[in-house]
């Protein structure tokens, strides 16, 4: 028999489930207000001109010309053209070395080391040193293409050829003789200290017990970096390999202001091929499915790199 003063209690226990129904009911327009903004610029500044960026890439879209007024779908006429181009593949294995080895092997490598340095207490001048690899990442692009394009001149003022003027060599046009060397170096030397920062940190929160335990054991340094820090590391570095990858791939003006693609197609990234096309040859719709294939390219590497890293997302 339920007492009379059960029964209140019943029906407030029958009550409760609606609650928490009501609670997300009224914070739905304050998530609204707080991410409305930011989804519409999203939608417009990102889906809507990848979206049309892919129906340009299906269409002969040009900037002059007979197509320029009256573009046509042509399907996939596009994409079979690139894929049979040696022009475009030979950007793709330019992009892939200029990516190789400036981004995945420069700057993550030599960002480590500059971070497990600049992370040791025997270690004087951090700051010095610190600032010094900062300098560049604050320099804007154009600024850092033009100076090294003075750096590397061919003529006997330029800094580089200064220098070895001393030891007594003659003049050498760098950025004929080793144009791919040349922007490989300067975008290791743009990109280091972003590398070094997000290492750093990373180094940071391994547990100093870890390592302890580890030299106690008899572990040597390199068995201590391999075995117990890069494994707890290994997401920040992934994370950093993802956006140096995204970044390089998708670079423009530094390879463009020091060699313009040249000499003879040598420093011709997909970039560069993608500018050539859509804008100097007025194939926008060429251009736009070289950059639709570029970003498939990207978004295969990311998933890669996810799960490299063992990543939710």
């Amino acid at each position: 028999m339920t007492s009379i003063i059960d029964v209140p209690a019943a029906v407030q226990t029958a009550e409760q489930p609606p609650a928490p129904r009501r609670r997300r009911a009224r914070t739905w327009p304050l998530v609204l207000l707080l991410l409305g903004p930011s989804a519409v610029l999203i939608v417009l500044f990102i889906v809507l001109p990848a979206v049309y960026g892919i129906w340009l890439s299906l269409t002969n879209t040009q900037l002059t010309g007979f197509a320029a007024r009256n573009p046509k779908f042509v399907g996939f006429d596009n994409y079979a053209y690139l894929l049979g181009s040696t022009d475009f593949l030979g950007s793709l294995g330019q992009t892939g070395t200029f990516l190789f080895w400036s981004a995945i092997v420069g700057q993550t490598v030599l960002g480590m080391v500059a971070a497990i340095l600049l992370s040791r207490p025997w270690i004087r001048g951090k700051g010095f040193f610190g600032a010094a690899l900062l300098m560049p990442m604050v320099v804007p692009e154009v600024v850092a293409s033009l100076t090294w394009a003075s750096v590397l001149a061919t003529s006997p003022e330029g800094t580089l050829n200064r220098l070895t003027a001393v030891f007594g060599s003659e003049p050498t046009a760098w950025l004929q003789t080793a144009p791919m060397l040349a922007i490989i170096l300067v975008n290791i030397w743009r990109g280091l200290a972003f590398a070094m920062i997000m290492f750093q940190a990373a180094l940071e929160d391994v547990p100093a017990e870890l390592i302890e335990a580890a030299r106690v054991d008899g572990a040597s340094a390199v068995q201590v970096f391999r075995h117990v820090t890069l494994p707890l590391i290994r997401g920040p570095v992934f994370l950093y390999l993802l956006l140096t990858t995204i970044s390089t791939v998708g670079m423009f003006g530094l390879v463009y202001f020091l060699t313009r693609g040249g000499p003879g197609g040598q420093t011709r990234i997909a970039a560069i091929y993608i500018y050539e096309r859509a804008l100097q040859f007025s194939q926008i719709g060429i251009g736009s499915a070289a950059s639709i294939i570029l970003l498939v390219i990207v978004v295969v590497l990311g998933f890669t790199y996810v799960r490299l890293a063992k990543v939710e997302v």
